[in-house]
């Protein structure tokens, strides 16, 4: 193949890497839709208002939690090294971008080469002469120093098509980071209400512990009067030790659960500063849902799926592209001599040389078949898995929202229940001092008092996780198009 010929075959791969052969949507495949069949609303209706759009710190208005979530995301280990596997994907993004761009490198290299007189090489040598009264040096050495092309034309964008995929997927490792985030956030919020929880739990049984306290003094008293037995002081005892142990229990919570929060927070045990006051009385911020197409691009888990779906396209492409032919460019100048004395000497010693070769698989193409059937089904698994991921998005919308519902009515039943029992306690203490009650009534009244206010907190506990949890659900700070806050 002459020079010119092959100066045409190059301008002929380059006009025909401008036509890019484009896989179809990432909505569609092979003509069908895969988009999530997601409902138009959700079950409460549509809402204009969309939580999700908050971002966290604007959600969540407590300053301690606030600079825990900002402490979390600065430190926490799993966020570092995700961070190093973004970086990882998009190393692998240059290098596949360096694939389809010619290679250029420079060789230098110093030989020597002494052939057997009784070959082929030895006879020629033996016969020719490199100038009147001159034959070749014995050993003959080379010196060589060129720059040497080689270069893979991306007719079929199958280079491309694999740079691309490498992209989609980076960009579907920030879309990994920011669904941590909101899962970090959710972590560390949840984490510290149960806290606060743990703390009022406490308080509640200091207090249970004083009012048995004084009950046994009464029914001590009693005793000596002869007005009780020994049966009721051993079973106040028996109380105020009960509770006494479940203080340890608690104590023993706390610490495991300040430990967790420290964890997540990237930090050796430390005490964690909460607001513990009102509790029970801080009502649960209020989330709104939005539209459930709005989970499509504001839940990153389920954006990263859409990429990772996008991205499993280009490599069906790539695969595909394989079975056709492919053109390869090699070419080379510099200078080259046997004599160091030489080697300088232009045009003599100049060398160069530019062949382009053709390659296309015909036989035994079971490897490029094998390949393209993977890249399919990997295809078809991206999509059930960005389905899926719509699917457990909306589903778990749904099910915090029937518990928001359904908390809400056993908050308030069960305040309804601390209020009377309260009242009852006191009236149970009032008639056991003026032996109108016996001591069973007092236990059993300041036992169910103490329990239900330790479910009021429960219950309250649980409402501030469903809460936390929906925001998350919804996608909680992440905004369509950028990185979730951190």
């Amino acid at each position: 193949m002459s020079t010119r010929h092959l100066i045409a075959c190059a301008a002929l791969a380059a006009t025909l890497q401008g036509c890019s052969l484009m896989p179809p949507s990432p909505s569609t495949l092979d003509g069908t839709s895969v988009a999530p069949a997601i409902p138009a609303e959700f079950p409460a209706g549509a809402e204009a208002q969309n939580s999700a759009s908050l971002a966290w710190r604007d959600f969540f208005d407590d300053p301690h939690l606030a600079a825990l979530i900002d402490t979390a995301l600065a430190n926490n280990q799993e966020m570092s090294i995700l961070l190093q596997e973004i970086e990882i994907s998009k190393s692998e993004v240059t290098a596949r971008t360096g694939e389809y761009l010619p290679s250029v490198r420079l060789r230098g290299g110093i030989g020597i080469d002494k052939v057997g007189e009784y070959t082929r090489e030895g006879a020629v040598e033996e016969n020719l002469e490199v100038a009147p009264d001159k034959e070749f040096p014995e050993p003959l050495a080379d010196f060589k120093l060129a720059a040497e092309l080689s270069w893979e034309v991306d007719i079929w964008n199958k280079l491309r098509n694999a740079k691309k995929a490498a992209v989609l997927r980076y960009l579907a490792t920030g879309e990994g980071r920011n669904f941590m985030v909101t899962r970090l956030v959710a972590e560390i919020a949840a984490s510290y209400y149960e806290l606060i929880a743990l703390d009022r739990r406490l308080a509640i049984l200091d207090k249970t512990i004083e009012i048995q306290r004084q009950a046994l003094e009464t029914v001590r008293l009693q005793k000596a009067a002869a007005k009780a037995t020994e049966l009721a002081v051993r079973r106040f005892e028996a109380e105020v030790a009960k509770n006494r142990s479940r203080i340890y229990s608690l104590r023993q919570q706390v610490v495991e659960t300040e430990n967790r929060i420290n964890y997540l927070a990237g930090r050796y045990p430390q005490p964690v500063e909460r607001s513990v006051e009102g509790f029970e009385d801080k009502e649960p911020a209020s989330v709104h849902l939005g539209a459930p197409a709005d989970l499509l691009v504001r839940r990153p888990d389920v954006v990263q799926a859409e990429l990772e779906l996008a991205a499993t396209q280009f490599d069906v492409q790539s695969a595909r592209a394989r079975f056709f032919p492919s053109l390869d460019i090699s070419a080379a100048v510099g200078l080259q001599s046997f004599s160091a004395g030489s080697f300088a000497t232009t045009p003599e010693s100049l060398l160069y040389n530019l062949a382009a070769d053709v390659l296309m698989p015909l036989i035994n193409r079971k490897a490029l078949e094998a390949a393209y059937a993977s890249a399919t089904a990997a295809q078809l698994q991206a999509v059930y898995r960005y389905q899926q991921a719509a699917l457990k998005a909306y589903m778990e919308v749904l099910n915090q929202l029937a518990r928001i519902d359904n908390l809400g009515h056993r908050f308030s039943l069960k305040r309804d229940q601390v209020t009377a029992l309260s009242d009852a306690t006191d009236i149970a203490g009032l008639m056991f001092t003026s032996a109108r009650a016996d001591y069973l009534e007092v236990l059993l009244t300041q036992r169910e008092a103490q329990e239900s206010k330790l479910e009021l907190v429960e219950i309250r506990l649980m409402q501030m996780d469903a809460m936390v949890k929906m925001y998350q659900a919804l996608g909680g700070g992440y905004q369509p198009g950028g990185p979730a806050e951190g």
